[in-house]
């Protein structure tokens, strides 16, 4: 006997998954030839495609893999460092991570 998943969660399940594949790019070269590796080609322009769910859009072109590789993947942002004033003072003690105290509160 066959456990059978009722269509109407297969449904769901598929819907979920198109919702959450929208949007994503890929770079395709514009090389004559069959698709190749990303890396085969590096000075050849590429076209930015986008899926909508149930195909690929064309939604530019860019003139390289260098191109192509910065706008499919920006680098994250930068985190800031927060200024010395705006950290939390470490208070008296000796545990291992306190700031050390002078040596004449020390023999006090």
């Amino acid at each position: 006997m066959h456990d059978e998943e009722p269509l109407e969660e297969w449904a769901r399940r598929r819907e979920q998954r198109q919702a959450a594949s929208k949007g994503k790019q890929r770079a395709v070269p514009l090389g004559r030839g069959p698709h190749r590796g990303a890396h085969v080609d590096p000075g050849t322009p590429r076209v930015i495609e986008e899926w909508t769910g149930s195909e690929w859009v064309v939604v530019g072109v860019v003139e390289n893999l260098a191109a192509a590789q910065a706008l499919l993947y920006p680098p994250p942002p930068v985190q800031e460092r927060p200024a010395e004033w705006d950290r939390p003072a470490l208070g008296k003690g000796r545990g291992r991570h306190r700031k050390p105290t002078p040596a004449e509160e020390r023999d006090q």
